[in-house]
């Protein structure tokens, strides 16, 4: 069994991609920095259901201080790298674009650096689908324009692709890249719609929208994003991927879907359009089904009843989660 590196350990997919990795035997070194971008609690959540798990060892450091993945050097080798931290988020970006620059582009670099100095044969970069801006086509194949993305969240991922494949062509790095569509599921960030909409309606608080609703996402469930992930070990020399849902619903729709699970009607209050957001978004995933088998299995009716029956589970304290 292979042994492998994953960053953002605690976070929303990266935590779901080491359970993957732990379940089919194979050990797992997890690190984070276990930072305040969002509440705190539902990461130590995450990470406590993988520390808990025989194959799994954690070190909480921040990728962007390269002295920090020192601290490295005495694992076992590891045969990949799965690089899943990052600052996320488009509208925070705005606010403090600095620590996405160091979290997702120097943070990336260092990454590099340590496959290039261990021999690490293999590297998976987490993207995002915001890369590809406003006037992408419907649906959105890898080859469409990256050139101008609108928020700096994009453009530091962008940058972080630049560098794969510098680090590829020179020291022949094998780099899967995957742009991921709109992530949902249990244990999401709470600052993602889905999280914030279930816990808002639960809790018979104000559901914020931002413009009319009409905006729409192709939302993909977290099991498949980790499956597509994990595939990405293949061999590919440098590949760029879009891993996304097939099924694409407005807003308003999402909101009138989860009032019927959680049988609570949404107290909806809008406010004005946020100039980061995009107004829709699509992928075409024809390219992952024919280099790695992968396409989405989780209907979108199935996975929002999962994350509303694991709100419910979990109500006692998810009820307190921050989501502004």
């Amino acid at each position: 069994m292979a042994n492998y590196l994953v960053t953002g350990a605690a976070g929303f997919i990266a935590s779901r991609v080491s359970e993957l990795l732990l379940a089919a035997g194979h050990t797992v070194t997890g690190v984070d920095n276990l930072n305040d971008a969002y509440d705190v609690r539902i990461k130590e959540y995450r990470l406590k259901r993988l520390l808990n798990q025989a194959g799994f060892t954690f070190q909480q450091l921040d990728i962007s201080q390269r002295d920090a993945l020192d601290r490295l050097s005495g694992c076992r080798p590891f045969e990949a790298v799965f690089n899943l931290a990052a600052r996320a988020g488009v509208r925070q970006s705005v606010e403090n674009p600095w620590v996405y620059v160091d979290t997702n582009v120097t943070g990336t670099l260092n990454l590099l650096e340590l496959c290039r100095q261990q021999g690490i044969p293999k590297f998976i970069l987490a993207s995002t689908s915001s890369i590809y801006g406003e006037e992408a086509p419907l649906p959105t194949p890898e080859s469409a324009s990256s050139d101008r993305p609108l928020q700096v969240y994009a453009a530091s991922k962008k940058g972080a692709e630049a560098l794969c494949h510098a680090y590829h062509y020179l020291n022949s790095l094998d780099v899967t890249i995957f742009r991921y569509f709109t992530v949902y599921g249990p244990a999401p960030r709470p600052d993602m719609v889905m999280f914030r909409f279930t816990q808002w309606i639960s809790e018979g608080r104000p559901v914020l929208v931002n413009g009319d609703g009409e905006q729409s996402r192709g939302f993909t469930y977290v099991d498949d994003i980790a499956r597509g992930t994990i595939l990405g070990l293949k061999p590919v020399g440098y590949e760029i991927i879009n891993l996304g849902g097939s099924q694409v619903i407005t807003i308003n729709q999402l909101i009138h879907t989860l009032e019927k699970l959680i049988g609570r009607t949404a107290q909806v209050s809008h406010l004005p359009r946020h100039p980061a957001d995009m107004t829709t978004n699509q992928a075409e995933v024809e390219k992952a089904g024919k280099m790695l088998g992968w396409e989405p299995a989780v209907s979108l009716e199935e996975g929002i009843a999962r994350l509303v029956d694991w709100y419910q589970a979990e109500r006692a304290w998810a009820c307190d989660i921050i989501t502004t």
